[in-house]
This record gives structure tokens, sequence and C-alpha cells, in this order.
């Protein structure tokens, strides 16, 4: 026969006294479980439970899924996310100006000269294309790879997320000599799209001002957005980029540096005493994937090292940043055990990159960039480019323009990687 433990008995004398003294029976111990937190039992859970959130909803649901944050960052990424589309058509040959300025009232224009988004009828969703691409998530024009040989957002959730997050968002097109305009309120459409003129004019202009019900502060820094853009336009030498805040008198910066990524290296380098006058610039390209690299050594210690993909910065790095480090270990022992013949040398990667300023960035088509630099396909692809031939050209980088106004260099974060 069992014999239950001295010790379980008086738990269960305990605890049925406990009840008795509640005055709760078994049916009221029952409907207790079914709504107590980590009970026997759990509310109705059924297909009414089951949510389904339509159009840009999702967004407005969940904003930092999309953009972060609701502070400070991901204020400033909704800028981003328009800049990039303008971005995009440069990479693309259609655009070699973007401009982009801050208002009193803390909204923002961004304003281009690439092709426009398309205005005719989509041929599935029987509306306007640049509705769709304002209001439909995963909608554009870079799932294939025709439209855009390089983008750096694939997943054409961009625009219509920062449509979403807008307190209203106004869109002028210019297309076929024609003008057309749109306005949306917090990721609807307020008007439907509708010709207002005509124009020579060919680009596309977004306003938008962030909802202040999602975001905690609306207060753009004009020395945030202007690090960015300068960077996008070393990146994307040829492409003027302007900004310009209206709540300051006299902020304005331009930017245009056709020395690309080695006027990069320069900027970089500019408080430093480098040790060559002129930074090394290579460029390779194989299947697709193009990749260029701008390296300066100067008189310090510490290493300076950026890497991009698509324009973005990879601040996890990459095949692209562990590939150049190691090429460039085995690239100058070789050369050192050519020159010193007196005893076996043998550099580690920490002596070579002591002192070096560098910028890597690589380019991939959406096939092979599912996620830049980061992804299985990529890495492969970007292994196949790195130990191609490279075609290597020593050339001057531009100083930064007289129109560049900021003298004080961005913050850019410095230091070796490991």
């Amino acid at each position: 026969m069992f014999v239950a433990p001295r010790d379980a008995v008086l738990r269960l004398r305990k605890n049925g006294n406990r009840v008795m003294a509640a005055g709760k029976g078994d049916k009221a111990m029952e409907a207790e479980a079914q709504v107590r937190p980590g009970g026997g039992g759990v509310e109705t859970y059924d297909a009414s439970k089951i949510k389904v959130l339509e159009g840009l909803e999702a967004v407005r649901k969940r904003p930092a899924m999309y953009v972060g944050n609701t502070s400070v960052g991901g204020l400033h990424h909704l800028v981003y996310e328009v800049v990039d589309n303008s971005i995009d058509e440069s990479q693309a040959g259609f655009c070699d100006r973007i401009e982009l300025t801050i208002h009193i009232d803390n909204s923002v224009t961004v304003v281009d000269n690439g092709r426009g988004i398309p205005t005719d009828m989509h041929p599935t969703e029987k509306r306007p294309a640049a509705e769709v691409v304002m209001t439909v998530l995963h909608s554009g024009g870079k799932f294939d790879n025709d439209t855009y040989k390089v983008s750096g957002g694939l997943h054409g959730v961009g625009v219509s997320v920062v449509n979403a997050l807008s307190e209203f968002l106004d869109l002028e097109i210019w297309r076929d000599d024609k003008v057309y305009e749109m306005r949306f309120e917090r990721g609807k459409p307020v008007t439907e799209l509708r010709q207002s003129g005509t124009t020579k004019r060919r680009g596309t202009k977004v306003r938008f001002r962030p909802d202040p019900t999602v975001f905690e502060d609306l207060n753009f820094s004009f020395d945030v957005l202007s690090q960015r853009l300068r960077e996008l336009a070393f990146l994307n030498e040829g492409v003027t980029i302007i900004i310009e805040d209206e709540r300051a008198e006299n902020k304005r910066h331009e930017f245009n540096y056709k020395g690309g990524i080695a006027s990069f290296v320069e900027h970089l380098n500019k408080n430093r005493t480098p040790i060559h006058p002129k930074p090394i610039f290579m460029r390779g390209e194989r299947d697709g994937i193009l990749a260029e690299i701008a390296l300066q050594y100067n008189d310090g210690y510490n290493e300076i090292v950026f890497s991009f993909a698509n324009s973005i910065n990879t601040l996890e790095g990459g095949t692209h940043l562990s590939g150049f480090r190691s090429a460039l270990t085995r690239t100058i022992n070789s050369y050192a055990s050519k020159v010193i013949t007196k005893e076996q040398v043998a550099l580690s990667g920490d002596d070579v990159r002591e002192g070096l300023t560098a910028v890597i960035s690589v380019k991939l088509s959406s096939t092979a960039a599912p996620c830049p630099a980061s992804s299985p396909t990529a890495r492969s692809a970007i292994r196949r480019t790195r130990s191609c031939s490279w075609s290597r050209e020593t050339r001057p980088a531009d100083r930064p323009s007289r129109g560049e106004t900021g003298r004080t260099r961005p913050s850019y974060r410095s230091g070796a990687r490991s």
C-alpha cells in the first residue's frame, strides 16, 4: 500500500484549508485556472483571436520593427530611406543631383532629378503605380535585376514605411513633361494622383513630417544628416548632394567628390600626417560585383577602416572587410620577403594595419546581395571578386570642395576592429 510522505500530506491540508477559508469550491478553482497566468487553462483561443493588419497598419502598430526605434535614430532613418531611393537612381545612371531641405516645422523635403516614380496604372493593383509604391509594403522596382542593377534597399518597404509614420506626405512627380501630385496622411491617400501642370524637369519631390504621435522628438540634427549625405557623396562620385536647414541662417552644405572613396580617405586623414601624398586606389569587377578600395598610411598608430555594401555602412564587417585585411597582410609580407633577404619576415595583421586609413566599397546586384555582404550568396560572390586580378590605378583625390562649410570632421567611428 502506498503511503504519502508526511510533508506532502501537510501541504495538501494547508492548501485545502486556504481554499475553504476563501469560500472556493472545485468549480470556482477551475474558473480561476482559466484566467490565471500560467494556470492549467487559458481563455478561449480561437480564430477570432487572430488579427490581420491591413495595409500599413502593421507599421504604425510596431514602428520600431521597421525603423529601429521611435527616438532620434528612427527619426533620421526616415530621411535615409527617402534619400536612398534617390541614390539608387544615381547608381542606375539617371540622377546626379539630390537636394534635402529641413523646414521650420521639422518637415523634410527630398528632391532628385531621376526618372520619377511611374504614374501609369499598375496592371494587377488597378491603381497608379506611384500610389502602390507609397502604400503597399514590399512593392517597388528592386525585385528584379533589370530596373536597378545595384540597390541599397531590396525589400521594398522604405518609402511606404516613411509614409505610414508621417503626419503628412506630399508627393510630386515630374515625368513625361507632366507634373503629378498626391497627398497622404498617416499612410492613407487623401487625394488622388492628379496632373497639376506641365514641366521640362524630371524627378521626384517628397515632403514629409514625422508623426508626433509616433516619435518622441521631431528635431532633426543637421550634423547627423550632413554626415550621412557626405558619406553618400564620397561613395557615389560625381553626384551633387545639397543639404539646407531653414531653421538657421547660412546653414548649408554642398557635397560633390569627383575622387570618390579616395577623397573619402583624404578627408579622414586631413588632421593627420600621411606617409605618402596620394591614396592608393584599386577597382575590380567580376560576376557583376564591383569592389573599390582606397587606402593611405599616416604617422599614427590607429587603424581607421570603413566598409560599405551598396552604399550602406556594414558596421559588423563582412567578407569584403576580412578579405581586404588578409590580402593586405599577404601582399605586404610577399613584397617584404623579396626586398629583405637577411632574415625571415613575418608581419602580423596588426603590424601592417598600424596607421592605416582605408575605405572598402562593394556593389552587388540584387540577386547576389539578399543581405549586403553577410549572406552565404554574397560571401561566396565577394570571395570570387576578391581573388580576381585587380586593375590597379593610383590617382589624386579631390580635396573637399569650397562649398563644404563644415570644418569639424564628423565623428566617424575609428579604431581597429577584430
